[in-house]
């Protein structure tokens, strides 16, 4: 027990963690979940037919991976489970990456991925969308398109709100997503009080909750791509990040140009929180969660925190979706529920196991 203890206390180190063991680790994680998420549900497949049917679609392996699964077993898996699965990771690094850019943009490590407002302004637009199909000639993507908007309208108005002199002020942009969201919410539960039939009106209460149900491949290309570049961004002004948390006026003498930073910052992690909402609603707790669990164990540097924040996050949404399914199977539960009722006794018993060391 010592020497295991030893072991875990080098690699999570916050003074100088082992970082390729860290995530080498993390990502093998990942990958066992995704492979073993995969197989979990109402017809289970094992995890060796998973990974089999999965090689038989990369090219040049096909004829070499053994057929031991059936057709639904492949439809399943395919079709329905590996999207979801993938796009479940997506998300949940996404909103962690978005939730850590948030609390060093406003300086507050209470800040989650929709503190400006991004959330409620996709939910009004989405609304519309599904209770009185308002973006209908958008067909397939009606949805996601409509909650995208609805979600970039919002932070144009809180970014435009918040410019005081030609600078950004944190307070009033604070200030500004909070009454930008309030007038959102209104504008929904305007739209959500006219619904035409309940049925919409549940479509739209359970998308609200988060959900990645109807997921699919067409689905994954932006998110993952979006994804990607923003953290890509992220990693490269990773001292600007660490700097901001020392505060505006320490930044600038460290030589950050903090007015740029702060631009690229909300560009940022409006992208990813838009992108995010559109293709799976709002899934809360994820951003607010996940980047201080990452800190507890390899302390406050942005060059670690990120990559790190990336696989923790989807490795979490990806077990949470895994009982939403589940727990009252056939139907589901709304994803964004399940984060915050598992996530928040977890975060707390951190906290206090941190606090008792």
């Amino acid at each position: 027990m010592e020497r295991k203890k030893t072991k875990l206390s080098t690699l999570f180190n916050k003074t100088e963690p082992n970082m390729p063991a860290i995530i080498l680790t993390l990502s093998a994680a990942a990958l066992l979940s995704i492979i073993f998420a995969i197989g979990l549900g109402p017809v289970s497949v094992s995890p060796s037919n998973v990974a089999r049917i999965i090689l038989s679609r990369v090219p040049f392996l096909t004829e070499y991976i053994p057929k031991t699964w059936t057709q639904l077993e492949e439809n399943i898996v395919w079709g329905l489970r590996f999207p979801r699965v993938l796009l479940g990771m997506i998300v949940g690094a996404s909103l962690s990456m978005t939730g850590t850019a948030m609390q060093a943009l406003v300086r507050n490590h209470l800040a989650d991925p929709f503190i400006l407002g991004v959330s409620s302004g996709a939910a009004a637009t989405a609304t519309l969308a599904m209770l009185f199909g308002v973006f209908s000639f958008l067909g397939t993507y009606a949805l996601s398109i409509s909650a995208f908007l609805g979600a970039a309208i919002t932070i144009i108005l809180v970014y435009t709100l918040s410019r005081v002199r030609g600078r950004l002020n944190i307070t009033q942009l604070l200030l500004s997503g909070v009454a930008v969201s309030m007038i959102m919410d209104a504008i929904t539960k305007i739209i959500t009080l006219s619904a035409p039939n309940a049925l919409g009106l549940h479509n739209a209460a359970f998308w609200m909750s988060g959900t990645l149900a109807g997921a699919k491949w067409a689905y994954l290309t932006l998110p993952f791509v979006t994804i990607i570049i923003c953290m890509v961004i992220l990693l490269v002004n990773y001292r600007a990040l660490n700097a901001l948390l020392l505060g505006d006026e320490a930044a600038g003498t460290l030589g950050v140009n903090v007015k740029r930073t702060q631009k690229v910052l909300i560009l940022v992690s409006s992208l990813m929180a838009g992108t995010t909402i559109a293709v799976s609603g709002t899934i809360g707790f994820v951003g607010l969660m996940v980047p201080h669990i990452s800190r507890l164990f390899i302390g406050a540097d942005h060059k670690r925190v990120l990559p790190v924040c990336a696989l923790l996050g989807g490795i979490l949404v990806v077990w949470v979706d895994v009982a939403a399914r589940m727990v009252i199977a056939p139907e589901e539960l709304p994803l964004g529920l399940l984060t915050a009722v598992f996530g928040g006794p977890f975060f707390i018993w951190l906290l206090k196991k941190n606090n008792k060391e």
